[in-house]
């Protein structure tokens, strides 16, 4: 079913044209993924789809009642909502009852003996009833839970940024919809979010489409691909792999094509020099075939990035860490850590938000004191730091400026010198753009132009945090490209799984509990390390089970015969299980109905918790008295 359709959209911004006379219809099947070089109008075609952007010709038809979820890459949010109200953001009924709720239960929450609270929760607890609420409240704090966020009377102001979209991630997940629009969602995760993100859009009945770089993400989500390139939409049936081998072939067809027009075209300027006249219709049409041929040209515009730049003597002592401790408080992060760079180092430190990773990387960069220990640098390094948050930008400079401080020229990799105009033109920065304010670029071209800055500086030991963050898929192969050839060390915080298993020949895994591991190998060596090992903690858990289960068996063989107290017991088990189970019934029936009064429903739950531990104990103590009756029985057949 066709959900969507957009006819001949063109949008520009000034004199660059993003998108020009595009075509593009969206079926309610499809799990489509944009990529293109940051600055290309990605994000703008989402908008325009989003219905949040306007767009300058052509017409888009929609599907009556077609509802739309987006999430934007900037977002926008009322500091004081809690976690659960900005989750409930919505213009449907049910999701606005949802907060009327959340706000209602929060206040009785302090005022429980508030009557008319008592009777407004109970209104709204019957119109959750009728729509179904208590499933998407249920699944919305199901999905926080995974994404990290336990805490729900925290307010969003207390959030930090990549908190922030996951409750907003949260939101448009949780929202019923017939299309799903997400913009970089992956920004921000660490590698055990993103799997979870994957299986939830994996199992979505709603169309997706989403702009990100995680090329495992695409692969794995996907089944149609959309370059946004020079103005025009390239539509390809099938994944990220599959995308890259169509392009390949859809280049090689353009390059023919425009190989034989210029020489169809060569021929034609010389008979038109020869002077032909338009003296019959047979000639005039043959000039008209000329025009054509001439304006039929294909743009075969390059807009890969080149990195070449020169880089610095590196000798052999770089950077040794001595025992490095970090602690915040009470929170121990690092812990008696240890290791000496070498030159050949390809290090990814992987691990879960807010455990540590960019307080590493600080520490080996000199930017901020361990609690104890130290760490010594070789004189010779010279460290390029690229870090999260390119604050170090000033957005009041020019583009040109702002390269031009490092300086007018530049020596590149072998040995030539070019202007910082031709080193931005070589990284998609033309014409006039470089003389465009910083903070008139996109997010992904201020990245593109920051790590520019960095590798013009000509470092031999490169600090890269979540480079892969608002960097396009291109850029990130070249950058890729770059690290292979690079002569030095590099150490990267990254959730980049393509990135690292391309890129990293050790890991530094943190753990939990300040413990580091350190492994050769690439992201995926890694994740079989874990296999193998959750595999012998599995095969050694069923081992002790196993054994104890001997043990256990070896009790009850002993016993011929029940204990007095144990008979009495077994005579009685099931009469004492059948009454819990219909106390447990009435107090759930009870819990049902007391939604309008909040100290009577804390009481009951109270309840419900203490009746479901007794009925546990007493159907383990049936499975244990059951088994020394077969074991009686068994004795009496034998003898």
């Amino acid at each position: 079913m066709n959900l969507i359709t957009l006819e001949n959209i063109s949008k520009s911004y000034s004199e660059k044209t993003l998108l020009n006379n595009i075509k593009l219809n969206i079926t309610d099947e499809d799990k489509i993924g944009i990529i293109g070089v940051n600055g290309t109008g990605k994000s703008t075609l989402l908008k325009i789809i989003a219905g949040v952007e306007n767009y300058d010709n052509g017409n888009i038809v929609k599907m009556n009642g077609l509802r739309i979820n987006y999430l934007p890459q900037e977002l926008s949010f009322n500091p004081d909502d809690t976690i659960m109200e900005a989750v409930f953001k919505g213009d449907l009924e049910v999701m606005i009852t949802l907060i009327q709720y959340e706000k209602v239960l929060t206040l009785l929450q302090k005022n429980s003996e508030d009557k008319r609270l008592q009777d407004e929760l109970f209104k709204l607890n019957s119109k959750l009833d009728a729509l179904n609420g208590w499933q998407i409240e249920s699944e919305a704090k199901a999905i926080l839970t995974k994404l990290n966020i336990t805490d729900f009377s925290m307010t969003m102001g207390q959030l930090s940024g990549g908190q922030r979209k996951r409750v907003a991630l949260c939101n448009v997940l949780i929202s019923p919809c017939d299309l799903l629009i997400l913009d970089e969602p992956t920004n921000h995760m660490d590698n055990e979010l993103i799997d979870y993100l994957e299986e939830l859009l994996k199992a979505r009945k709603s169309a997706v489409i989403m702009i990100t770089h995680d090329r495992y993400f695409l692969d794995r989500i996907t089944n149609k691909i959309l370059e946004v390139d020079n103005g025009n939409l390239y539509s390809y049936t099938g994944n990220y792999s599959t995308f890259l081998e169509k392009k390949m072939e859809r280049i090689a067809m353009q390059e023919s094509f425009e190989k034989k027009r210029q020489n169809l075209y060569r021929k034609e300027l010389a008979w038109i020099k020869r002077g032909a006249q338009a003296r019959s219709t047979k000639q005039k049409a043959r000039i008209q075939r000329f025009e054509e041929i001439r304006d039929s040209k294909i743009e075969l515009k390059d807009t890969s990035v080149e990195i070449n730049t020169g880089s610095s003597r590196l000798g052999k002592k770089i950077i040794e860490a001595h025992k490095i401790c970090k602690s915040y408080n009470d929170r121990v992060l690092i812990n008696d850590f240890n290791y000496i760079l070498t030159k050949e180092d390809r290090i990814g430190i992987i691990g879960s938000n807010g455990i540590g990773k960019t307080t590493l990387l600080n520490i080996l960069g000199g930017r901020i004191e361990p609690s104890s220990g130290e760490v010594v640098f070789g004189e010779t390094v010279k460290l390029g730091y690229f870090t999260q948050e390119n604050s170090e930008m000033n957005p009041n400079l020019r583009v040109i400026e702002y390269i031009k401080e490092v300086a007018e020229f530049i020596t590149t990799g072998d040995g030539s010198k070019i202007t910082a105009s031709q080193m931005l033109e070589r990284f998609l920065f033309e014409g006039s753009i470089q003389f465009s304010y910083i903070s008139k670029l996109s997010g992904g071209e201020k990245r593109r132009l920051y790590l520019l800055r960095i590798l013009m500086e000509a470092p031999n030991v490169l600090l890269l945090d979540e480079p892969t963050n608002d960097l396009d898929i291109e850029t990130l192969t070249i950058l890729e490209d770059y690290i292979d050839n690079f002569n030095g060390a590099v150490i990267i915080v990254s959730h980049d799984r393509y990135f690292l298993d391309r890129v990293i020949n050790k890991v530094f895994s943190f753990e939990g509990n300040s413990e580091i591991l350190q492994l050769v190998g690439n992201y995926s060596d890694y994740r079989e390390y874990k296999q193998e090992v959750l595999q012998e903690v599995v095969v050694e858990k069923v081992s002790v089970e196993k054994k104890n289960k001997n043990i256990e068996k070896n009790k009850i063989d002993k016993p011929i015969k029940f204990t007095f107290k144990e008979q009495k017991e077994f005579e009685e088990i099931d009469e004492k299980i059948e009454e819990k189970e219909l106390q447990l019934e009435e107090i759930q029936q009870q819990v049902n109905n007391s939604g309008s009064n909040f100290m009577l429903l804390q009481e009951l739950l109270a309840t419900e918790g203490k009746l479901k531990e007794a009925l546990e104990f007493l159907m383990d103590r049936w499975t244990y008295l059951n088994e020394i009756n077969e074991q009686i029985q068994e004795g009496k057949n034998n003898n």
